[in-house]
């Protein structure tokens, strides 16, 4: 029966079920697409025979709201959703969000803050005794004590506080079955510490062995370089294969035990996860209240690999889905692409085939699989690691066989790209091929800053990378015939990031006459090597103190300056350039980067009343470099000059 899974009583009772498993209850709305961790998550394990049902967004105020299917035979699984409750709610400034593109109708406020931890007490209220397994992203990068940006503060592991059994991090396939025939086969659920990446909580050490203990909870909150030191030890122990169990005490004598991460995907158990019976949309229940945004994106996208090498500081990819690339196999993707394009809504157009980097297919180098990625080692940054295998002929031969399937107009590339590893690519082909056939006017790419003091905060190439890059781009493009254009994504007050380094972004977006419509501030989110220096002011890695700009002030003058182009954004500009001693970037000259106040100010009135004089002006200070003002003044006293020759030659 290929249907959605109930999310009613009445659905139950359609199937002919009387009881469900697991009831499982999300933040978002439900979509039956495999972008979507509920979605595989609760397929998976209809796969494996276990009845599930969806409480999608309950009523966190009111206890009925999760009595939907009564009291499930095994246990409740919770998540917040496909993101963080917190990032969904708030901007960077900490500003509620107007929509929400996870619920129908884009309508804001249907899931509460922190929704793990609100749902997995909602729960408990009704169920004491029931097994309750929380995961997802919120869950999976809040699994031990992390810093909360929203509050500012130190919070325990989100397992605590929600009042769970049990933790599942990372992708969740392989756990969540181990957990569900462990309950099935009656292992109560304290008993069940066995399980790669999960979390469990105990008040017993004795039957742990090989274990890494982390500083307390108390400790952490009572030091931030305490927080580093536990963060480095967490950074280090994140691969299935060398990672160890790490043990994180609380003062009331329990312990949070995170197991080593799930080892990862083969191809053929990828190929599984993506052949399930999804109905590759929202429930059509939502359709009345205007559909779910969310899906726009993904419903004409093929993921073709998970995990990511990258290694970006600010990313918390090596958390959640691990540095080791698991791929599905053409066939699988090809047999998704050919159920896309059977859609009435496909017009042509594969949007995406990626994952998180797209052009990664393979493991960076051959000993990962057995011996795992290096711990104190990254494979791209500051360079190429020796042992980096740079290889695109799959990922080319992949995109060649998509494009040439009948229905299929054009095939994109939207994921994100490494520059620096198509760089380390001594074979062109892939990079030709992405110019001629997968780009449509516009390349969007994330060198993120060109100083490269911030570049080696942020994980990234140094910026000599990005401009051969660059220079390569324009050339096969040139080649080509295609007027085709690169995007950067730009990012502003990340920690490394002073005056200096923001204006000499402005200055690099200056010479090369770029005009960014979007800047992304620093956001520190839960688990991620970039947050552990905002909040502590070191590298975790090396302890070494880092600049972190934490005045909201100074973080609006960064980012002014890279759209300082921007009239609104005049006064910010202004102050941070006389902060920083670089007046010299105010005024008529091409290299400046505003015009004087006074000025300013003159003309701004000016062009309010006289339209012709405004483009007197404008013309007078291109021809001559110099401001509408002193030009007038000149041509007075040149007028006069011309009066009074003209006077004495008269009388002689």
């Amino acid at each position: 029966m290929k249907d959605y899974l109930p999310v009613s009583r009445e659905d139950m009772e359609k199937r002919g079920w009387d009881y469900v498993d697991f009831v499982y209850v999300i933040g978002d709305a439900y979509v039956d697409h495999p972008s979507f961790g509920p979605a595989i998550i609760s397929r998976i394990l209809e796969s494996e025979g276990y009845r599930v049902g969806i409480i999608s967004q309950p009523d966190w105020k009111d206890e009925n709201s999760i009595n939907v299917f009564g009291e499930p035979r095994l246990g409740f699984l919770v998540s917040a959703g496909n993101m963080d409750s917190m990032v969904n709610h708030y901007s960077v400034s900490k500003k509620r969000r107007s929509r929400d593109s996870f619920t129908p109708g884009g309508v804001m406020g249907k899931r509460p803050d922190r929704a793990t931890v609100v749902y997995g007490n909602l729960i408990r209220r009704t169920y004491k005794n029931k097994p309750v397994i929380i995961g997802g992203i919120e869950a999976s990068l809040r699994r031990l004590a992390h810093y909360d940006y929203w509050d500012d503060c130190m919070k325990r592991s989100v397992l605590l506080d929600s009042q769970a059994d049990i933790l599942s991090y990372g992708m969740g396939e392989k756990s969540i079955v181990e957990i569900a025939d462990s309950l099935n086969s009656g292992i109560p659920v304290d008993e069940i510490t066995f399980v790669r990446g999960t979390v469990f909580k105990t008040k017993s050490l004795d039957d742990l062995y090989d274990y890494i203990t982390l500083p307390g909870y108390d400790e952490l909150c009572a030091d931030k370089l305490n927080y580093a030191k536990s963060f480095g030890i967490q950074y280090r122990n994140t691969d299935a294969f060398s990672g160890k169990c790490l043990v994180e005490p609380y003062p009331n004598g329990e312990y949070a035990v995170q197991n080593p991460m799930s080892y990862p995907l083969t191809t053929e158990e990828m190929d599984r996860v993506y052949a399930l019976p999804y109905m590759r949309n929202y429930h059509p229940s939502y359709e009345a209240l205007g559909g779910v945004d969310a899906i726009k994106e993904v419903k004409f996208s093929l993921i073709s690999n998970r995990g990511c090498f990258g290694g970006c500081n600010f990313c918390a990819l090596t958390f959640h889905q691990g540095r080791i690339i698991q791929a599905r196999s053409h066939e699988s993707i090809i047999k998704e692409a050919e159920i896309i394009i059977k859609d009435p809504e496909f017009k042509g157009y594969i949007h995406d085939v990626g994952g998180p980097t797209a052009n990664f297919r393979k493991p960076s180098c051959k000993k990962q699989l057995t011996k795992g990625v290096c711990p104190d080692r990254q494979c791209l940054f500051p360079k190429p690691c020796p042992n980096l295998q740079v290889e695109h002929s799959d990922y080319l031969e992949l995109l060649r066989k998509l494009r040439s399937l009948p229905g299929v107009k054009k095939v994109f590339i939207r994921s994100g790209i490494r520059f620096d590893y198509i760089m380390a690519d001594p074979d062109e082909a892939f990079f030709r091929e992405m110019c001629e056939y997968h780009i449509s006017g516009q390349l969007k790419v994330a060198p993120e800053h060109i100083s490269d003091n911030v570049l080696r905060t942020l994980g990234k190439p140094g910026n000599s990378v990005y401009r051969a890059f660059c220079k390569k781009y324009a050339a096969i493009n040139k080649k080509l015939g295609k007027p085709q254009y690169l995007v950067p994504y730009l990012m502003s007050s990340h920690p490394g990031s002073t005056l200096k380094e923001a204006i000499e972004l402005a200055e690099y977006l200056r010479d090369n006459n770029l005009s960014p419509e979007q800047v992304q501030d620093f956001y520190p989110t839960p688990s991620t090597i970039s947050t552990c220096m905002y909040y502590t002011g070191v590298d975790p890695r090396t302890m070494k103190s880092v600049y972190v700009e934490r005045n909201p002030h100074g973080k609006a003058m960064q980012r002014a300056l890279i759209q300082y182009k921007n009239p609104k954004n005049y006064e910010l500009v202004y102050e941070a350039l006389t902060k920083a001693h670089r007046t010299d970037l105010i005024g008529f000259d091409k290299k400046c980067l505003i015009r004087p106040k006074n000025t300013r100010d003159i003309q701004r009135k000016k062009q309010g009343t006289n339209t012709a004089l405004n483009a007197k002006q404008t013309a007078a200070e291109k021809k001559y470099g110099i401001s509408f003002e002193k030009y007038d003044r000149i041509q007075k006293a040149e007028n006069l000059r011309n009066k009074k020759g003209r006077k004495n030659g008269r009388k002689n």
